[in-house]
């Protein structure tokens, strides 16, 4: 076994199953720094999600459905860089990989506080600003397996459970500065009018998209400065023999039913209560319109609590399984869809609150699901096919927004919740088969 040796920007040595050839500090280091930079990547693609709803407020003229387009778009984006994201971090390594993609982060959000300052902005510039954001959803495939790296397996549920979980506040992190940073104007950009509302009301709505800006800057300064690499390296080639395991595609489907449900319904969840319960809903013709729920008031909370869940049941995972309470989150996602789908033709706003906890349980138990397959996947698989698996799963999930927005749009709410009720149960299934049931295949 060959000596540890800290001492350059790669660790010769390093092996984390054996004391002697792991850091802790090193790894828990890493660990910090990286879910900082994630949580600014999490701000970054939902950026849209926390815009969205407020451009007609400032005199864009766009439909419902183009509404659900824009939003939608970044899971598009998020999905297709994590596909790229998935094979460098045995090429780039972990300080590179951070600290260039800190850097990125701030393209969309400086030219999204360009954007909205000017109402005549084309549709199709507003899409592929969009676009721009899933730079932050393509670096969860690239930092998770290069965080993985770093910790034994017995660790595996409490670090990436950190991580991501830390990194989902993000979500909610964006969506909960939004309402309140649109309404002052913010030192360095004083000098800037803000933009008028269709009731005459300033809106500093530039503002979201500038206030982060010197975070990312900051993550990325430090990503360079604190991190290194571990001596783990493999072409795309080489990468690819996890397409021949089994495992691979059953945990892809789980991981769409968790992660793409928790990041397709953080996304459009403030359109879909507006258009149904709130200003954009058939309510809105008979009753006062500011008496109706207001979505950007609620979108925060599901994101808050699905990330804290993530992050409670990392350790529950490591101690019982990551299989066990996979299961247990289909059981909870399937219910919770099914009491959400019996409120989306509301024949009254009163519908609104039952509606609302049924989404709240949803996000708990999909932040409970998002813990157990992390901590599987290590444990069903060598670290280098893990950290691979992980990149996989979670750029297919990256779709959700995609999938969740166009799936509203096209087939309105209550027949897509049927829909999700429908998968989430075939996921379940699947898990109790391969991974929880007693003398499953594959336990985790």
């Amino acid at each position: 076994m060959s000596a540890l040796d800290t001492s350059g920007r790669v660790l010769q040595g390093w092996d984390p199953e054996h004391e002697e050839t792991w850091d802790k500090g090193i790894a828990w280091r890493t660990l910090w720094v990286t879910t900082f930079s994630l949580t600014m990547a999490f701000c970054t693609w939902f950026l849209v999600s926390a815009i969205a709803p407020r451009l007609t407020m400032i005199g864009f003229d766009l439909t419902k459905g183009q509404l659900y387009w824009l939003a939608a778009t970044p899971g598009l984006a998020g999905g297709m860089l994590r596909l790229g994201y998935m094979f460098l971090p045995p090429i780039l390594g972990t300080r590179k990989l951070v600290g260039y993609t800190s850097l990125l982060m701030a393209i969309p959000m400086l030219a999204w506080f360009f954007a909205v300052r000017n109402p005549e902005t084309p549709y199709v510039v507003l899409l592929l600003l969009a676009f721009l954001t899933g730079i932050g959803g393509g670096a969860f495939s690239g930092y998770m397996p290069s965080t993985g790296y770093f910790f034994p397996k017995r660790m595996a549920g409490t670090a990436l459970g950190i991580q991501a979980g830390v990194g989902n506040f993000g979500v909610s992190l964006i969506q909960f500065l939004g309402p309140w940073i649109v309404g002052f104007g913010l030192p360095g950009t004083l000098f800037l009018a803000p933009q008028t509302t269709t009731e005459g009301e300033p809106l500093y709505l530039h503002n979201i998209g500038i206030v982060l800006v010197p975070w990312t800057i900051a993550a990325a300064v430090v990503a360079f400065l604190v991190l290194k690499d571990v001596p783990i390296k493999a072409n795309f080639r080489q990468q690819m023999d996890i397409f021949g395991n089994n495992n691979t595609w059953i945990l892809t489907l789980i991981y769409l039913m968790t992660f793409g449900a928790f990041s397709g319904f953080a996304a459009q969840t403030a359109l879909l209560i507006n258009n149904t319960f709130g200003p954009s809903s058939p309510f809105a013709e008979t009753m006062d319109p500011t008496t109706l729920p207001l979505g950007l008031n609620y979108a925060f909370y599901g994101p808050l609590i699905g990330s804290a869940s993530r992050v409670a049941f990392g350790p529950l995972c490591d101690r019982y399984g990551g299989a066990l309470w996979t299961f247990v989150s289909g059981v909870g996602m399937t219910a919770s869809a099914a009491v959400a789908a019996t409120r989306l033709s509301p024949a009254s706003p009163d519908e609104f609150t039952v509606f609302l906890w049924a989404m709240l349980a949803l996000f708990f138990f999909a932040g409970v699901g998002n813990a157990g397959t992390f901590k599987q996947m290590p444990m069903i698989m060598p670290p280098r096919q893990a950290g691979g698996v992980i990149g996989w799963t979670a750029a297919i999930a990256a779709f959700g927004p995609f999938v969740v927005g166009v799936g509203l749009a096209s087939f309105g709410g209550q027949p897509f919740f049927i829909g999700c009720v429908i998968f989430f149960a075939i996921c379940t299934v699947l898990t109790w088969i391969y991974y929880a049931r007693p003398h499953a295949p594959f336990p985790g």
